[in-house]
């Protein structure tokens, strides 16, 4: 299971190294291509959809939603035009909702229109943050702040672990290890500003700034650990999906990426002058 998980993990580090200094039509096909996966894994991990063979009109709705959402947000680059793209898929959910009454409950719409919300919508914040001026440095935060304390949590947790952070949600989590996963990317952050952004974008303290965005990025990538694994437990599954050996699914390995990506968009537009 370890080298599956190792090899797994080298791959998909090779996959994003390609797509994120490459950017544009790439990373867009790629973000089209997990969202896809992440919502189909979401709507059967909420009881959505229950029969994988089956093509429902709600899966039918999130998917051309999602397709429609990510060429609006490829060709016009305005949040804007993608928030009217968010409500108009609202409104074609409560279309269904209505017009197919009583074949779905108001909780299975809600918790449609909440799959694609959850994971498309704030899957496109990576897109965002390339796009930004100097995206292509900045972009990075976005990883190191979840894997990289994913990592620094763990080797933390398993040296010094005591407290348990969330006992009845996560036993092996510990206070010890969060707290060591927020320092691991902070410092990784700093030492990547130092070296590498501070040659870009002189003038700016980017070493402090980057520091701060990966504490915070890093606070946010364990709570999407977190709601990540409430859902699972709520709906008594392991695993969301088997896409990536040792890992599970899409939701599995980029559950934390999936809360840091808006935030890291947010800290960069406030605290970067260049945004």
């Amino acid at each position: 299971m370890f080298m599956k998980r190792l090899f797994s993990s080298v791959v998909l580090i090779l996959l994003a190294l390609i797509t994120l200094l490459q950017g544009g039509f790439l990373l867009t096909g790629i973000l089209l291509f997990i969202s896809l996966v992440a919502y189909y894994e979401l709507c059967r991990a909420c009881k959505v959809c229950e029969d994988r063979k089956r093509m429902t009109a709600l899966l039918v709705v999130g998917y051309v939603g999602i397709i429609f959402y990510y060429v609006v947000l490829t060709f016009t680059e305005n949040i804007s035009f993608s928030l009217l793209c968010i409500l108009f898929v609202m409104v074609a959910y409560m279309f269904v909702y209505v017009f197919s009454f009583p074949t779905y409950k108001a909780s299975t719409i809600m918790a449609a229109f909440f799959s694609f919300v959850y994971a498309p919508v704030m899957f496109s914040f990576i897109y965002l943050v390339r796009e930004l001026p100097s995206g292509i440095y900045i972009v990075w935060m976005i990883f190191i702040s979840s894997w990289i304390c994913d990592t620094c949590a763990y080797i933390t947790g398993m040296l010094f672990g005591k407290h348990r952070l969330a006992p009845r949600l996560s036993p092996k989590k510990s206070v010890e290890g969060a707290i060591g996963g927020i320092a691991g990317s902070a410092l990784v952050g700093g030492l990547y500003a130092h070296f590498i952004v501070e040659r870009v974008i002189a003038e700016q303290g980017m070493t402090l700034i980057f520091i701060i965005i990966s504490a915070i990025g890093a606070i946010i990538s364990q709570i999407g650990d977190l709601a990540a694994s409430a859902i699972k437990r709520d709906h008594t599954i392991k695993d969301y999906g088997y896409l990536i050996p040792g890992h599970g699914g899409i939701m599995d390995r980029f559950d934390s990426v999936i809360f840091t990506a808006p935030m890291i968009y947010a800290l960069a537009v406030l605290l970067i002058k260049q945004m």
